[in-house]
């Protein structure tokens, strides 16, 4: 619902919409300076707790392929260095001959594994001298790539290929040049199964994989994950070196991995481990999930802190700048009735003077009316002078009122029993109630305490509330006085079922002279009834609805106020 404008500077200083914003503000300010450092610590601890959790999960894979690396390395230079010796140990004649290579071939194979055959290729590269399973009888590998290599290189490992065999295989060939000129290739078939007894003792769990590929992603060894022996891989692969390196990796079919590889020396051969980033960071995404439910937990303790703590302010700020405004109200109405006191005993007074003098004229006039019993239309003079006696006296009254307003009356105080006071107030008006059938019900509490006050005065307040209860009821209505014990003070209310009172009445209802009842009343009874309840140190309140009647309620303390007399 939309609020309404303020209309005095009052309002606008305590309107809820001011409070509300200016809890806000700090609510903000507060929880920023709390929760910046909070975010700042939280956001650092994430950071370096990532960073070194994942160098301690990609410190054992780098490891890992770093070992197998080596291990192949130390394969391949052992059969290479086999072969290199063989090549130079023996002669070409000897190597030519078939029965002296299956001997040579026997003992290397038993010294070193994953041999599968042996062969002396001269430098046409024409076959001259084969011990193995398959029939290679005079083939020439003048047109092999390996052949090519070696005479270039003097030794070479080749790649996996079919070659004549078509089937996988891997050579090692080392060229012999002998001190008479000739020059000769010891030439040695590697069983690729070897390569897969490394990769396996690799140990890789499920969902791991590591294989070798060729620079070009060629499978060497089976994979897992990505196919067989010769097929090529379905992403290409991160620059390799000597040194075993770890990367984040992402595969075609969405996959998430650490990956490391690393440069087999002297080869082509890439070698390649994978192992799945969910299971190596698991224990990771659990930290990090009490480090998000703690940080949550957390900022929603600052927050109901902060809020409650605002709120706490906030509720005094606004019970203080009530108080405050409470008491500018009750000043600026003390000051205006302090006024128009003054001004009202002085109007008084200059009004009695002539008041009096019509008195005694009226008075003169009557006396020498009543010496002349043959005076014409003598009653009808002593009518007329009647009638301004009556005016006179009516006069009189109304600036007996202004000044008994305006007038500092002493209080005396006594031990009063107010349900008494009530009873006997409520007889001076009983004979009106009867004539009205209006009914006067006694709701007054039995164990009401005696407190000390100052009777007349307070007789003279309950008057003034039943008579405007009187004029307020239509006849037949009903007025229900009560009485209540309330902790360090009593009370008592009026309620009628009258005509009830507008907001705007209820607001001018204490100001003097301000009155509903035009010629009949003067605006005074509820000024002094103020007064004098303030005087006594209790308090008034109003509550009033249009048609549906007035309930005045006043509260007075059980122990006399410090200082007696108010400030009328």
């Amino acid at each position: 619902m939309k609020e309404e404008a303020p209309s005095s500077w009052a309002e606008a200083a305590t309107a809820p919409s001011r409070y509300r914003t200016l809890q806000r503000k700090i609510v903000a300010l507060i929880a920023v300076a709390a929760l910046l450092p909070l975010f700042s610590l939280a956001f650092i601890n994430y950071y370096e707790h990532q960073h070194a959790l994942t160098a301690q999960v990609q410190e054992p894979l780098r490891a890992l392929v770093g070992k197998t690396k080596h291990s192949f390395e130390l394969y391949l230079t052992e059969r290479i260095s086999a072969i290199n010796f063989i090549a130079s140990a023996y002669s070409f004649e000897q190597l030519a001959d078939k029965t002296a290579l299956n001997r040579i071939f026997q003992i290397m194979s038993q010294a070193f594994t994953g041999f599968v055959d042996i062969s002396l290729i001269d430098e046409s590269g024409k076959l001259i001298s084969y011990v193995g399973p398959y029939n290679l009888k005079d083939i020439n590998y003048t047109e092999q790539k390996w052949f090519q290599q070696v005479l270039l290189r003097g030794s070479y490992i080749s790649d996996v290929f079919l070659g004549f065999r078509q089937f996988p295989h891997v050579v090692v060939a080392v060229r012999h040049n002998n001190p008479d000129g000739r020059s000769w290739i010891v030439r040695a078939t590697l069983d690729t199964a070897q390569f897969e007894n490394i990769i396996a003792s690799m140990g890789l769990e499920p969902g791991s994989d590591a294989f070798l590929t060729d620079r070009k992603g060629v499978l060497q060894t089976e994979s897992r994950q990505y196919g067989h022996v010769l097929e090529t891989l379905p992403f290409s692969l991160p620059p390799a070196n000597y040194e075993a390196n770890v990367y984040d990796f992402a595969d075609p079919a969405g996959g998430q991995y650490f990956l490391a590889l690393s440069q087999i020396a002297n080869t082509d051969f890439v070698l390649v481990a994978m192992k799945p980033r969910p299971s190596l960071l698991k224990a990771w995404y659990t930290v990090r999930l009490d480090m998000v439910a703690v940080f949550v937990a957390g900022v929603c303790v600052i927050f109901a802190g902060v809020f409650a703590a605002t709120r706490m302010i906030i509720q005094r700020l606004q019970e203080s700048d009530a108080q405050r405004l409470a008491a500018i109200h009750q000043m600026e109405h003390t000051q205006r009735l302090s006024s128009i006191g003054r001004l009202a005993a002085g109007v008084a007074h200059e009004i009695n003077n002539p008041l009096a003098i019509i008195n005694e004229k009226a008075g003169l006039l009557r006396d020498l009316l009543e010496l002349r019993p043959d005076f014409p239309d003598k009653e009808r003079f002593a009518k007329q002078i009647d009638a301004i006696l009556r005016s006179v006296d009516r006069c009189r009254g109304i600036t007996h009122r202004m000044l008994g307003f305006a007038k500092r009356m002493d209080v005396k105080i006594e031990i009063l029993d107010l349900n008494a006071v009530i009873t006997e107030t409520i007889g001076f008006l009983e004979r009106e109630a009867q004539y009205r059938n209006v009914t006067i019900e006694r709701r007054l509490a039995p164990d009401l305490p005696q407190i000390p006050s100052d009777y007349g005065q307070i007789q003279q307040v309950v008057l003034n509330i039943l008579n405007n209860a009187l004029a307020a009821v239509a006849d037949g209505g009903t007025i229900a006085v009560s009485t209540w014990d309330e902790g360090e003070r009593v009370g008592i209310a009026v309620a009628d079922n009258g005509c009830g009172m507008s907001e705007e009445t209820v607001k001018h209802i204490f100001e003097p002279f301000f009155t509903t009842k035009k010629e009949k009343g003067t605006g005074l009874g509820m000024s002094i009834t103020y007064g004098i309840v303030k005087r006594l140190g209790g308090d008034i309140h109003i509550q009033s609805a249009l048609g549906k009647g007035t309930t005045v309620t006043i509260f007075l303390p059980k122990h006399p106020p410090e200082e007696q007399g108010g400030s009328l």
